[in-house]
C-alpha cells in the first residue's frame, strides 16, 4: 500500500519528522535537503535527495538526480519532505569515551566516592545516559576501557541488535586497559604482570570479550610543571608484541600516550591509533602518516582545566602551563591536518568535567578553535572515524547501504561547528529524536 504523504512537508518544519520518520519502518522515506554533508567528501552537496528505510539508506542523489522507482513507494513521484534551509549529515562517532564514569562533575571528592560504587550501579548510570547521547547526535561510541566490565556489558547488550533496529548507539569496548602494576591506570585497567606474557594478556582480554585492545603506554601530564614527568610504562618492543598479539586475534590497538617518549613508543610499536598525544612532534606526525596511524587529540579534558581553573584550584603558573600545552596541541593539529594524518574526534568523555555527548560537541569546537576547517572536523567525527576504526556496522556516511542514522539541522555546521549544539533532529533506526538548545549535563 502506498502511504506517501498527500502534501510534502516543506521548508524547515522539523517537528513533522515525528510522524514521517516512523513510516520508514514500513516503506522508503524520501527527503530533499538544501545541503548534504556525506562524511567523506571535502565539500558539501547542494540540493540533495536521500531515500531511506529504518535500517539503511537506499539512495543519495544531487544535481537533479532523483531516485529510481524501485527505491520508492509504489507510485511516488515527489519527496515526502523538502527542507531547503537544512543540512543533513551522519550521526557522530565518539572515538574516546569512558562509559563507566560520569564526566560532568569536577569535584574530586565526588569522583572518588563515585568510583566506590558497585559495577552494577555504574552500569545502570551508563545505560541511563544513552537517550541524551542520542540527542547530541552520537550514533556510535568507542569505549576506552574500565576494569569492572561496564563497557563490556554495554557492548554485549548492544551486540544483540547488530544490523537490526536499535534504540541506543553502537558501542564496543576493550574491557580493562593494559597497564603496568603500580603505574597510571589502575582505576581502569589490569596489570600486564598478571599474565605470563604479553600474548597471554591479550588473549585473556579477548576471552573476556574485548573488541579492541587498549594500552596505557605513558602516564599523564603533571599540570603543575606542564609536562609528562615519568618515563613510559611500556617500551616499544613490548608495545609491538602486544600489537602483534592483538592482530592475531583480529583486534585493533589504541594507546594512551602523552609526552614525546610515550608517543614514540606507541608509534614504533605500530598501534592503530594514538590517544591524546600531548607534546607530539612534527617528526612523529610524519611517522604516523607514513604508517597510517590515526590520532585522537582529545583537547577537552585539558581545555576544561583552563576554563574552570578557579574551581579546580589552579594558580596562575598552572594555568600558564595549561595554555602553553593547548597552544602547542593546536599547532600540531593544524600540522596533522595539512599532512593528511587520520585525525579522529574523541573527547575523553568521563574525564573530569567532560560530559558524555555534550563533551564530543565541545571537542569539535576545540578542534575548530585550533584552526581545522569545519568540513574536516565533521569528517573526523563521521567518515574518517568509521573507516579507520572498522566498526561492525556501516556507519558514519550518507551512502547507500549504510545505516539510516543522521542529523538534520537548520543551523549551518559549516559556518561553525558550534551550531551543532543548537536544536536539531536525529534520525536513528526509524525514530526521530529532538535535541533542544538547552540540554543540561545532568547524568552525563
Amino acid at each position: 500500500m502506498n502511504t506517501k504523504l498527500s502534501n510534502p512537508v516543506r521548508n524547515s518544519d522539523l517537528a513533522k519528522l515525528d510522524s514521517l520518520v516512523p513510516l520508514s519502518k514500513t516503506r522508503p522515506v524520501w527527503l530533499r535537503v538544501g545541503r548534504l554533508i556525506d562524511g567523506i567528501s571535502d565539500r558539501p552537496i547542494a540540493d540533495a535527495d536521500v531515500v531511506f528505510e529504518a535500517g539503511q539508506i537506499r539512495f543519495v542523489g544531487a544535481n537533479g538526480k532523483t531516485p529510481a522507482q524501485e527505491d520508492l513507494s509504489e507510485g511516488q513521484s515527489e519527496p515526502d519532505a523538502i527542507f531547503p534551509n537544512c543540512t543533513l549529515l551522519p550521526c557522530f562517532i565518539e572515538a574516546h569515551s569512558h562509559a563507566f564514569l560520569d564526566g560532568a562533575p569536577i569535584n574530586s571528592r565526588e569522583r572518588e566516592l563515585y568510583l566506590k560504587n558497585s559495577p552494577q550501579w555504574m552500569l545502570s548510570r551508563a545505560r541511563a545516559r544513552w537517550p541524551k547521547q542520542l540527542q547530541c547526535g552520537i550514533g556510535a561510541v568507542r569505549d576506552a576501557g574500565d576494569r569492572d566490565g561496564v563497557g563490556l556489558s554495554l557492548a554485549a547488550e548492544r551486540k544483540k541488535y547488530r544490523n537490526r533496529l536499535a534504540a541506543t548507539p553502537l558501542i564496543d569496548s576493550p574491557g580493562a586497559a593494559i597497564h603496568r602494576r603500580g603505574r597510571y591506570g589502575a582505576f581502569m585497567g589490569e596489570p600486564i604482570e598478571d599474565h605470563a606474557s604479553p600474548a597471554n594478556c591479550v588473549a585473556a582480554r579477548v576471552a573476556a570479550g574485548a573488541d579492541r585492545i587498549k594500552l596505557l603506554v605513558s602516564g599523564i601530564i603533571n599540570f603543575k610543571v606542564g609536562q609528562v614527568t615519568v618515563p613510559p610504562q611500556m617500551p616499544p618492543e613490548e608495545v609491538a608484541e602486544l600489537v602483534r598479539a592483538a592482530k592475531s586475534h583480529g583486534r585493533q590497538t589504541f594507546a594512551h600516550a602523552s609526552g614525546i617518549a610515550g608517543v614514540e613508543n606507541s608509534i614504533l610499536g605500530g598501534v592503530t591509533t594514538v590517544e591524546h598525544g600531548f607534546f607530539i612532534t612534527e617528526d612523529q606526525l610524519a611517522k604516523m602518516r607514513d604508517q597510517q596511524i590515526g590520532w585522537v587529540p582529545t583537547f577537552a579534558p585539558v581545555q576544561l582545566q583552563i576554563d574552570r581553573a578557579a574551581e579546580l584550584g589552579w594558580d596562575d603558573q598552572v594555568v600558564s602551563n595549561l595554555k602553553r600545552i593547548i597552544e602547542s596541541h593546536q599547532q600540531m593539529l593544524r600540522r596533522a591536518y595539512a599532512m593528511r594524518i587520520k585525525v579522529i574526534a574523541g573527547s575523553d568523555a568521563g574525564s573530569c568535567g567532560v560530559p558524555h555527548g555534550i563533551g564530543l560537541l565541545e571537542e569539535l569546537r576545540h578542534m575548530e578553535r585550533a584552526g581545522m576547517p569545519p568540513i574536516a572536523i565533521l569528517r573526523s567525527a563521521t567518515g574518517i572515524s568509521s573507516a579507520m576504526l572498522d566498526f561492525p556496522e556501516p556507519i558514519g556516511q550518507i551512502t547507500p547501504g549504510f545505516r539510516a542514522r543522521f542529523i538534520i539541522t537548520q543551523h549551518d555546521p559549516l559556518e561553525t561547528v558550534t551550531n551543532l549544539q543548537k536544536e536539531k533532529t536525529i534520525i536513528f533506526d526509524g525514530a526521530a529524536i529532538h535535541s533542544p538548545n538547552d540540554m543540561t549535563t545532568d547524568g552525563l
